[in-house]
């Protein structure tokens, strides 16, 4: 892919993974801020960015603009230590300006009120950005500002403070306002107490191993790096709070033990969870450790890890003809979108240039890069906190996540099937697939057939996670729920435990309570035909003798068709399904076929002999345990 805007010369010997220096992050950060800038309104406040709107509507999306691309260019000056070449800050400065003369006025150039999340809350998520940029260039716009548009300004942020956030991640948001506004005098009572409500709720979504939930149900993603960690520890990071910091960046290092694993060799972050048109600002997190010292990586893996996400997607059509960050993965991509995402809302990957921070004698810049963890060799890490189990192969660089922890239905709320979401229902993703279409047959995933209707896993409920040496598990349970027909079951649920072992996939279901009658299907990666890709789905015990392969012409983010393996079984009462699955990638070569000698039920649960070595993995219910036995 042609890049719209020229970059530095490659620098593979101080970077020889990426190539990437810190010259190249400045480049990227000043080639999208001059595309995004070509649709600014004439007072400069809105940035109306071309596309389909958000549900906010135009209005809020170019407020939208503004924020998140201020935000690219407070990390670019702020690392400069105020260097401002192509005069970024009097733009945003003018805009201030004018975005706040009359707001909420329907006019060229009035930014809309901040109101409560479920009347009119976008501008709430773009005061925090707001706030963030003025905090970072501080000294080299706000000071500099006329002291009644500074009144203008403070005024409209205070909207967030005095209205209800959405029950998530979207707490720190005032809390980032009233950040900024103690940093240049202007705190009080209110300001102290939007930071306690953030500060007390985070303690209660919390929940060990460096993960966040998104609020108070299950919902463990890309949101841990990329805003609960990112906002409090850049807080206190600026703040000077050496004992907040050390709570909070304790956390952070923790975070990054394991996330640190979740990037493909190709840089690729895992494809899962909401709002991936984020891109890049998955690498967000790993950056604010190498800045702030919070972290278990060294600065070459740090900067491995940043570059190859940056130039992942860089390379890879992110960008548009004119330089303008798509809605989408590559390029444009319907799927992976939710109906709050604008033209402007891939702007939040600015929040992966916090690494700019890092001046240029930083170690994040000056040390050579170093390997990122799949490089380095073959890992299996549960993560019992959020009930998540990450498998990295080291031959083809691809990371894979089982999903046996992460939903996205909140604690109120029924677990409907016509709210199904491919980006946390199915069992597992990776680094180079992701997950079919609503609309066409799901990957990876178990579904109880009824009557020939199919179900959909909604709530996940964790049933343990753990491991040893070179391999791991995690399992949970679900009640399957329908579409059509009745809802639910009565007594009917899934339990399901993966088993991770090098490249293989041991993945056991124990379907309860099904009626008579009933079905079973299961289903493995989706690839595309011309990938390099293999997808291997082998039915060991309770299926049928052949894997059929089904289609899914909608594809996914990765390419415009997909197919995929599915196994058929039958079910009624108690069941136990037993299958062996493989993703792998050129130059490896998995054969899942025959990859286990032996399966061996037993009245309480199974086990496995491998054929490699001899090694026994088994898997028991009532309760859920695994225990694996070297051959």
């Amino acid at each position: 892919m042609s890049i719209p805007f020229e970059l530095p010369t490659e620098d593979r010997a101080s970077s020889p993974y990426t190539g990437y220096t810190r010259a190249h992050w400045e480049a990227v950060a000043d080639g999208l801020l001059w595309a995004a800038w070509r649709w600014s309104t004439p007072g400069r406040a809105l940035l109306d960015l071309p596309g389909r709107p958000s549900r906010s509507g135009v209005r809020s999306d170019g407020l939208e603009g503004f924020a998140r691309t201020f935000l690219a260019a407070g990390f670019r000056v702020a690392g400069a230590d105020g260097a401002d070449p192509h005069g970024w800050l009097d733009r945003y400065a003018e805009g201030l300006a004018s975005g706040t003369r009359t707001p909420g006025r329907d006019d060229t150039e009035s930014w809309p009120l901040i109101l409560d999340h479920d009347v009119q809350g976008q501008p709430m998520v773009e005061s925090a950005s707001v706030a963030l940029g003025l905090r970072l260039t501080a000294p080299w716009l706000w000071k500099h500002l006329d002291s009644g548009v500074q009144d203008r300004v403070e005024e409209w942020l205070r909207g967030a403070l005095r209205h209800v956030p959405a029950p998530n991640n979207w707490y720190l948001f005032p809390y980032t306002v009233a950040g900024f506004l103690e940093s240049v005098g202007r705190g009080d009572a209110e300001t102290a107490a939007a930071r306690h409500r953030a500060l007390e709720l985070m303690e209660g979504w919390y929940r060990g191993g460096g993960w966040y939930a998104d609020g108070d149900g299950r919902a463990f993603d890309h949101y841990n790096g990329w805003a609960l960690h990112l906002y409090p520890v850049l807080d206190v990071h600026l703040g000077g709070d050496t004992d907040a910091l050390a709570r909070y960046g304790d956390r952070l290092r923790a975070h990054l033990d394991g996330f640190a694993l979740m990037f493909g060799s190709d840089g690729a972050p895992l494809h899962f969870g909401r709002s991936l048109t984020y891109r890049f600002a998955a690498s967000a997190a790993v950056g604010l450790g190498a800045l702030t010292g919070h972290t278990p990586l060294t600065p070459g893996a740090s900067r491995r890890l940043v570059s190859g996400s940056l130039r992942y997607f860089v390379d890879r059509g992110a960008l548009t003809d004119e330089g303008v960050l798509s809605l989408g993965w590559y390029g444009p991509h319907e799927a992976t979108l939710q109906p709050y995402s604008g033209p402007a809302s891939p702007y939040w990957a600015s929040k992966a240039f916090v690494s700019l921070l890092a001046p240029a004698d930083h170690p994040l810049w000056t040390a050579p890069e170093e390997p990122a963890p799949v490089e380095v060799a073959d890992r299996v890490l549960a993560l019992p906190a959020p009930g998540l189990l990450v498998q990295a192969t080291r031959a083809d660089g691809i990371v894979r996540l089982h999903n046996h922890g992460s939903d996205h239905v909140r604690p109120h709320e029924g677990e409907s099937a016509a709210e199904d979401d491919p980006y946390y229902g199915r069992q597992a993703y990776s680094t180079r697939t992701g997950p079919t279409a609503r609309e066409n047959v799901a990957d990876n995933h178990l579904s109880v057939e009824v009557n020939g209707r199919s179900s959909v896993r909604r709530r996940v409920h964790p049933l343990g996670a753990g491991g040893g040496d070179g391999w791991g598990w995690a399992a949970s349970w679900h009640r399957p729920v329908f579409v059509s027909g009745p809802p639910m079951v009565p007594g009917l649920r899934v339990e399901s435990v993966t088993v991770a072992r090098g490249p293989y996939e041991l993945r056991v279901h124990r379907v309860v309570g099904a009626p008579a009658g009933a079905r079973v299907t299961h289903t493995g990666w989706a690839t595309g035909p011309e990938e390099r890709l293999t997808s291997t789905l082998d039915g060991l015990h309770g299926w049928e003798p052949e894997a059929q392969t089904v289609r899914a012409p909608q594809g996914t983010a990765y390419v415009p068709w997909a197919e995929l393996p599915r196994l058929s079984g039958t079910a009624g009462g108690t069941s136990v399904h037993v299958a062996l699955a493989a993703l792998t990638g050129a130059p490896a070569s998995v054969p899942a076929d025959g990859a286990v000698a032996e399966v061996l039920p037993g009245e309480d649960g199974v086990e496995v002999v491998w054929t490699a070595d001899g090694a026994r993995t088994r898997v028991s219910f009532e309760p859920v345990a695994v225990t694996h036995t070297e051959g």
